[in-house]
Order: C-alpha cells, then structure tokens, then sequence
C-alpha cells in the first residue's frame, strides 16, 4: 500500500515533467502493486476460511474413543484405530492433538479432573474418619461405575509418556484429598507415614475392594465398608 501511495503521489507531483513513457511505466508498476496486495489478501483470506474450527464436543469424542480402545487394547493402540471409534479423519485427531502422546497427557488430565469432580467433599458437617470415608466410597464407587476410565487411568499412571508437568497437574488437583489423608495421619498419630504411601496405598486397597465389589453386586456396599474399615486399621495401626 506505501508503494501505491508513493507511485500516485508521484505521478501527481510532476506530472509536468514526466514523459508518458515514464507515466506508463508507474501506471503498470502501480497496477502490478495492486495485483501483489490482492493476492496478498486473497491468501489470507483462503487461510482464515479453509481452517478447520476447533469443536470440544468433537474433541470430547476423541478422548471417549481413547479410554474405550485403551482399555481393551492398552496404551498402544493406534491413532487411525481411534479415529475410526470417533467417527472422525485421522488427520482431524491431530488438529486436537499435536501427537499421540499429548492425546495421552491430555486424557490423563482429563480422567484425573473427572475422578476429582466426583470426589468434591459434601457441604454437611462429617467428622475427619467420615470425611475420608466419604472420600473412599466415592473413590471405589468411580472405579465400579466407570470401569474403563479407572483402568485406562491406571495404566497412564504407570506410563513412561506421562510428562512431569502433566503428573505434577494431576497431583496438583489432589491437593484437598492429600491435606484429608495428612490430617487423618496426625489424628491417628501416624504422622511417620507420608502422604504418597498411604495414598497408594489407599488407591491399592481400594482396587481390591472394587474387585470384590464386581464380583458380588449384591453385597457391594458391604464390601466398600469392610474395606474401608481394613484401610483405616492400617493406617492407624502402622
């Protein structure tokens, strides 16, 4: 736009010593700048048109497709495999996902903020032992109810692709459920024991009493009791 502008200004000023051989060559250079600033713009334009937008309910269906193949194929099942379980191109995982390694990263995430908005503590007053069982039933309740999402988790956990930063997030969201086992330590006087064993060991104990629980629907929330009760033994008796 400057050279147009400085061509006509040009033209305009010294008309009265310029040649029309000399005007043409500007009238064609200014048509010429023209054309490049059209191109220009139409390029742009392609750009913002051609690009594909960005809908979470699609990317919300990718990660559905994930954890389902995932859990029944593990970690390595193919992207083209997930697509295809999506309903979706190939290429389309990728404009969600830079690669599949950050789809894992991401569902990781994403499995780590469900299981958390399912543990949210209830607004009526509890003593600390209800609190942590409140913490616990719902726990082992999510693992029952939602089979693939906990065994999908458990194998990113234990998966080399997980970033620290990602693991750091995950932890970071846990914070309210660490500072609940921390004060159940001190309360049982246990306080030698740190907050990363009890919960793994939490989350370990808890894997059995979902088995037991699968096994017998019927005496469920019998189970989820008695383990509980099994898991508070051994934290207050460590």
């Amino acid at each position: 736009m400057i050279i147009v502008k400085q061509l006509i200004t040009l033209k305009h000023s010294n008309d009265e010593w310029i040649t029309p051989q000399a005007q043409a060559e500007i009238r064609g250079l200014t048509f010429f700048a023209i054309s490049l600033i059209l191109i220009a713009y139409s390029g742009i334009y392609l750009q913002i048109t051609m690009a594909r937008p960005r809908s979470e309910d699609k990317k919300r269906m990718i990660l559905q497709a994930a954890t389902s193949l995932f859990a029944q194929e593990g970690l390595t099942a193919p992207t083209a495999r997930i697509a295809k379980a999506a309903g979706v191109a190939e290429g389309t995982v990728f404009t969600y996902f830079t690669n599949k390694d950050e789809l894992l990263n991401e569902l990781y995430l994403d499995l780590k903020l469900q299981l958390h908005s399912a543990l949210l503590p209830s607004a009526k007053q509890m003593t600390l032992r209800e609190k942590v069982y409140s913490a616990w039933h719902t726990y082992v309740h999510w693992g029952v109810s939602n089979p693939d999402e906990h065994q999908v988790l458990a194998l990113l956990v234990a998966s080399p692709k997980l970033s620290a930063a990602t693991r750091n997030a995950g932890d970071q969201a846990f914070c309210d459920v660490s500072a609940l086992l921390e004060q159940a330590l001190q309360q049982t006087g246990t306080g030698h024991l740190s907050v990363a064993f009890v919960g793994a060991l939490m989350g370990a104990m808890g894997n059995v009493t979902m088995n037991f629980m699968n096994a017998d629907p019927a005496a469920a929330e019998q189970t989820c009791r008695k383990g509980f009760h099994a898991f508070w033994n051994a934290i207050s008796m460590a």
